[in-house]
Order: structure tokens, then C-alpha cells, then sequence
């Protein structure tokens, strides 16, 4: 395995599962004395009900009681741990843990199993280190800038990476979730330059959210910006000014580092994508009682939401919200299913797979267009109608399947059909990028060769099914035009 492929391991496989604690009411001085003994920077603390509660580390008791003054025989774990404990799950890569690590500035983290108990620790040291290119390499490098010129040689350079990781056998599940990850940084690490210079009360009242296929966390090489802001309705018109520049500026920060701006206006610098909670809460009202199509495309963006940072509760409220009014509206659900099934027909007279007909890319296929649109529309359809929101793709298909609304084999065949075209819109976008051409969606058909085009009509049968699904979910046939 290359060096590259190391960091997309899972967690499970790096981590120490022996975990040594302590008590909330221990005295520092007991707890130190344990770290010494066992040769260890850092100790569990678990609550009266024995439940890991927080972490202690050498570094509290340097910069808490030793740089204080504080008397270590007196005072309790409770009052200088952290808490609570960072964790990722077993499933997790390395990078994900290294990701967080330099979010959240902190050198260990929690593993946690599917119930969400904590079963181990990892350190940064415990992380192969990679030199030049590497994931690790590149976040370092990301948390270190200090200016937008910086950070438009690194989203540079991590399009590079991205090559690099390709050449060397690093799959496109965990190359897409590569980019997800550094295109989450980047933005972050403008925040916080942005914060530090003009803005140091951003976010108390305001959630910054990135949508779409950022929202999904299932961006290849070819993005632009699809993003959103809500602030809370007491905000004076004081804050308001200030959360509107900050809007305007993160925004021309984005396009300055190499982040396109979105085509069709979907970012926080627009008034219609900056809105109170309050009016988030009404326009979605008019979108679900207005169900034409540019108010299915537009609600359909923001239920992709993610909070990247601010006042995560705004956020959560939203979400309640919209989940709220579509379990109670059917006739909306179906429309936007009917807005999925209306958007594409892949495949055509005997199976033959349309191609764009006219323009620069004639005789190519979108394969944004003949499927991934559809498969990820339709099942982030499928998922609100049952009160699912949020995750990528696949994670709906797994949640979908549990509670019965797919069956094994279609959630299977779903799967099979998203991976295979996300698979290949990105190698031929990395083979693109390598060979210094525009990044597009398309694919010319001369270039696949017998087994890829059986595959790819296979994957645009799936799609073609899956059409019929979600057509008689929502019985379609029974919708008035």
C-alpha cells in the first residue's frame, strides 16, 4: 500500500484500546501520579457513574496548574480537563482524525463504537507522518496560513494531492471525502483569518452552512460554491451589518483563493441566501405551499445543509422545521420527486445512452446530468419523506434500506450505480486536471472502453429503475400536472 493510502486506513486499526482513567474527583496530584507511573501524557476522567466524561492531559496540568499556581493536592481532575472529549468513530480514517486534531488544536482524540462508547484513544504520534505530499502535510499547512494569498497556493496544491493520492491507488470513496474534508478547512481557516482581523464575534448569533454536494460531503474536482447563512432573529441592525460584510467578504475570499462562485447565485453573499431564522422558516412555508420548480430546486439545496461553523442550534432549529412541514405534506414530497423523475431520461430508443446533441461537448455524456443528479436528488427525496435529513448519499441509501423503504437489492444496485459514475466523473476529471485541461463533467464514449461502457449502461439501467421507484413511491401516476 503507498504512504497516501495509509491515512484512509480506519481508525480501528491505529487505535489503543486499553484505557486508563481516573475520577472527577480525583486530586490533580493523584491523577499526575498516575501518568507517571504508566508513562502516559493523559488520563480518562470518568464520573460517579463510571462514564468518560473528559480528558486530562499533561498539557492541562502545565499551562492550568503549574503556569497558575494552583495547589494540585486541593484541586480535583474535574476543574482542569477538558470536556467533553473529542471522538471519532472506529469506521473513521486517519485523516478524519487528523482533520479534527487540527480543527479543535489538539494532539489525542477519543474512538468511539457504534453506540457511541468510548473504546479507545489515538494520538498524533501514533499517525504515520507523511512528508511533502501528504494529507497531513497539506492541513498543517492550511492551519498555518496566515493570509488568502496562502491559502490559494495550498487549494493549488491540494488539486495535486488529489492526483498524486489517484496515481498511487487511494479509492474515490475516500478521495471525494479528501476533498470534502480540505475544502471544509480551507473555508474554516478563512473564518478564522476573517474573525481575527474584523469580524472577532462572528458566529455567536449566525450559522455559516455550505449546501449541495458540499453539504453531502461528495465534491470531486469540479466545484463551485453553494452556501448559506442564518442569524438569530434578535440580532440589532448593528450585527446585522456586521454579518452582512462578513458574508460578502468570505465570500470574495473564496473566489479569491480558487473557489468558483456558483453560477446561479447560491452563496451567503446574496440576501435570498442570508436570512433571520425567521424568515428561513417563512420562505420555506412558500417554497412547500408553491411547489413549482424553482422552489423544489431551491428547497431541495437547502436541505443538503451543513453548519461549517457558527451557532450549530440555528441550525438544528431549521432542520426540526423543514423536517416537520414535509412529514406533514405529501403533495410537496411527491412534486419533488416528480421535479427528479422530470430532470433526465439517461437511456433511450434500445438502451442506447443519450449524448449531448449540440454545443462545445457534443457527442459526450454528462454524467452529472444522465445519473448522479438523479440518484442523489431522489434519494435525498426518498429520505426527507421518512424524516431523514442530512449525510451523503450512501448514508441515506444504508438508513433507507433499515427502515425498509429500499429493499436490500435495490439499495445495493443504488450503491453499485452512484459509486461506478462518481468513480468515473473523478477519474476523468484527475486525468483532466494532470493533463493541465478544463474540469468538466463529461465523458467522451470513444474513450471507454467494452467492459467501462457495459458498465456505465448498467449503472444508467439502475438509474432508469430507480426513476420507476421512486415513481410508484409516490404515485406519481396520480399527480395532477
Amino acid at each position: 500500500m503507498s504512504e497516501g493510502a495509509t491515512f484512509f486506513l480506519p481508525v480501528r486499526d491505529y487505535c489503543h484500546r486499553h484505557l486508563i482513567t481516573c475520577s472527577i474527583n480525583d486530586s490533580v496530584m493523584a491523577a499526575a501520579q498516575v501518568m507517571r507511573e504508566r508513562k502516559i501524557s493523559s488520563l480518562i476522567a470518568c464520573d460517579d457513574q463510571g462514564q468518560p466524561v473528559g480528558i486530562m492531559t499533561d498539557r492541562d496540568l502545565r499551562n492550568k496548574v503549574v503556569a497558575d499556581g494552583l495547589e494540585p493536592r486541593t484541586l480535583k481532575v474535574s476543574a482542569i480537563m477538558t470536556s467533553p472529549v473529542i471522538s471519532v468513530k472506529e469506521d473513521d480514517t486517519l485523516f478524519e482524525v487528523l482533520y479534527r486534531m487540527s480543527r479543535h488544536r489538539i494532539h489525542r482524540i477519543g474512538v468511539v463504537d457504534e453506540k457511541n462508547a468510548l473504546v479507545g484513544f489515538i494520538n498524533e504520534s501514533d499517525i504515520i507522518r507523511l512528508q511533502n505530499r501528504s494529507p497531513q502535510h497539506l492541513l498543517k499547512s492550511i492551519d498555518e496560513a496566515d493570509s488568502t494569498d496562502a491559502l490559494r497556493k495550498i487549494h493549488t496544491e491540494s488539486e495535486q494531492l488529489i492526483v498524486f493520492l489517484s496515481r498511487n491507488g487511494v479509492g474515490t470513496t475516500n478521495l471525494v471525502q479528501l476533498i470534502a474534508l480540505i475544502n471544509d478547512q480551507l473555508a474554516d481557516r478563512l473564518i478564522q483569518l476573517l474573525k481575527q482581523e474584523r469580524f472577532p464575534d462572528m458566529g455567536k448569533n449566525s450559522t455559516f452552512m455550505v449546501l449541495g454536494s458540499e453539504g453531502r460531503r461528495e465534491q470531486t474536482l469540479k466545484t463551485d460554491q453553494d452556501n448559506a447563512l442564518i442569524y438569530a432573529d434578535h440580532v440589532t441592525a448593528e450585527e446585522l451589518k456586521e454579518i452582512e460584510e462578513f458574508s460578502r467578504e468570505l465570500i470574495q475570499a473564496l473566489i479569491a483563493i480558487g473557489v468558483p462562485e456558483c453560477p446561479g447565485g447560491i452563496m451567503a453573499s446574496n440576501d435570498f441566501w442570508r436570512r433571520s431564522l425567521s424568515d428561513w422558516k417563512h420562505i420555506v412555508n412558500v417554497w412547500i405551499e408553491s411547489p413549482k420548480s424553482e422552489n423544489i430546486l431551491n428547497f431541495g439545496m437547502l436541505s443538503d445543509m451543513r453548519g461549517l461553523c457558527g451557532n450549530c442550534h440555528l441550525e438544528q432549529e431549521l432542520r426540526n422545521f423543514i423536517l416537520e412541514k414535509v412529514e406533514n405534506n405529501s403533495i410537496f414530497m411527491a412534486r419533488m420527486a416528480q421535479n427528479v423523475v422530470n430532470f433526465s431520461q439517461p437511456l433511450g430508443w434500445f438502451g442506447r445512452i443519450k449524448v449531448e446533441r449540440k454545443g462545445a461537448h457534443a457527442g459526450k455524456i454528462d454524467l452529472k446530468k444522465a445519473g448522479i443528479f438523479t440518484l442523489t436528488e431522489g434519494v435525498k427525496t426518498l429520505a426527507l419523506s421518512v424524516g431523514i435529513f442530512g449525510g451523503s448519499t450512501l448514508e441515506k441509501l444504508s438508513q433507507l434500506k433499515a427502515r425498509g423503504v429500499l429493499d436490500k437489492g435495490q439499495a445495493a444496485d443504488i450503491e453499485a450505480a452512484f459509486s461506478l459514475l462518481t468513480g468515473m466523473r473523478l477519474r476523468f476529471q484527475i486525468a483532466a486536471a494532470d493533463a493541465g485541461e478544463e474540469i468538466t463533467n463529461y465523458v467522451a464514449p470513444e474513450t471507454l472502453d467494452r467492459v467501462e461502457m457495459g458498465r456505465l449502461k448498467q449503472a444508467l439501467e439502475v438509474v432508469m429503475a430507480f426513476i420507476a421507484i421512486l415513481k410508484q413511491h409516490f404515485r406519481l401516476d396520480m399527480l395532477r400536472n
